[in-house]
């Protein structure tokens, strides 16, 4: 598998959260400019300025409550003490969006406009329904019209650095790292379901409840399942009622080989039939409720259905490696200054930038 890249913008990675590429709301602005001196309103403070560009502590702070409700959706809680880390590298990566898009072409926006709205329908279409999408967005903190205008900016980004650092993978590179990584493109055998769980562990600290305790949450889940099987949306219920944060965000829905999920439940799964919901499955971890959506049989991915995936993949692993040098020329050029002192970063110098799709992974 590729090299595991951190994402330039914690904020709705696409090949998880929104399951794919989110669908259609049009923004006002396909790249909002900075916000002008002028432009500031009474009390606004600017946290970071440069030529052409600043950033309001409004604007970072929208952005702390999508990377901090990202990161609870994969079931990371961010403690207090970890905060100024999280604002830290925010802003850093808001100077460099607004850096980078600022020397975009004009055929580069329309692009990354072109193709971020493509990736919008296929994310709705994944996810069913128009309220299983908003239902997505709600929990994530952020908004239609925020999701397109943020995929849009990152794709112009990404865009600029590719050009900019000269990077074309071409077709013979990705070939080959086909051809060497053969295991890479092997699937096992895999299920996909969602599930909901009614924990009996602790949601904070991971220990067990008291043995009083479980039958009330025993009690709860059947209430969820007799819901489930009169006919109430699976989504829907999932994202109100299951514990399973690291699922929540997704309708409970995992894909899932042979030994990677709780024996208890993989034992039912791989035996169902779609659309077939179990009855209360027990594990270590609390109560679950299971509906089975298809099996895949073992395969090897056929080169052509992964060959963007894989230009796409190498891209990002050279705009990894070269992308800091290039930011850090940038923000000297326009003079940047952070002006709130516990945001200065600690490290100085900007954080690697990467494109905003996820490598080639396999379903699982």
């Amino acid at each position: 598998m590729l090299r595991k890249i951190t994402r330039l913008f914690v904020l709705l990675a696409a090949a998880s959260l929104i399951l794919g590429y989110p669908a259609a709301a049009q923004p006002t602005q396909t790249n909002p400019p900075p916000a002008a001196k002028s432009a500031v309103t009474v009390g606004e403070t600017i946290v970071a300025k440069g030529k052409g560009m600043e950033v309001l502590r409004s604007q970072l702070d929208l952005e702390v409550t999508h990377a901090l409700a990202q990161a609870a959706a994969n079931g990371r809680k961010v403690a207090a003490e970890q905060m100024p880390s999280v604002e830290r590298q925010v802003l850093e990566q808001l100077i460099d969006f607004r850096l980078l898009t600022a020397r975009a072409t004009d055929a580069e926006r329309a692009a990354a406009k072109d193709t971020a709205q493509k990736r919008y329908v296929a994310a709705k279409a994944k996810l069913g329904s128009e309220t299983a999408f908003d239902l997505q967005l709600k929990f994530l903190a952020t908004t239609r019209e925020e999701l397109l205008a943020k995929w849009i900016e990152a794709l112009t980004a990404q865009a600029v650095l590719k050009r900019e650092l000269k990077i074309n993978i071409t077709d013979q590179e990705a070939r080959k790292f086909y051809d060497e990584n053969p295991t890479q493109f092997d699937v096992p055998e895999t299920v996909r379901a969602s599930h909901i769980l009614v924990a009996t562990r602790d949601i904070q600290t991971g220990a067990p409840i008291p043995e009083n305790q479980k039958p009330a949450k025993r009690k709860e889940a059947e209430a969820v399942l007799k819901r489930v099987r009169a006919g109430e949306d699976f989504y829907t219920l999932a994202m109100a009622f299951s514990n399973d944060t690291g699922s929540r965000a997704r309708g409970g829905e995992y894909t899932f080989a042979r030994g990677q999920f709780l024996p208890e439940v993989e034992a039912i799964a791989f035996t169902m039939k779609t659309n077939q919901i179990s009855d209360i499955i027990t594990t270590t971890e609390g109560y679950h409720i299971v509906k089975f959506s298809e099996k895949t049989p073992a395969h090897k991915i056929e080169y052509a259905s992964v060959a963007a995936d894989i230009k796409n993949g190498l891209a990002e692993e050279a705009i990894q490696q070269q992308s800091p040098e290039y930011v850090t020329r940038l923000r000297k050029e326009a003079g940047v200054e952070i002006l709130d002192e516990k945001l200065k970063p600690e490290d100085p110098g900007p954080a690697p930038m990467v494109a905003p799709r996820a490598p080639i992974r396999k379903p699982g």
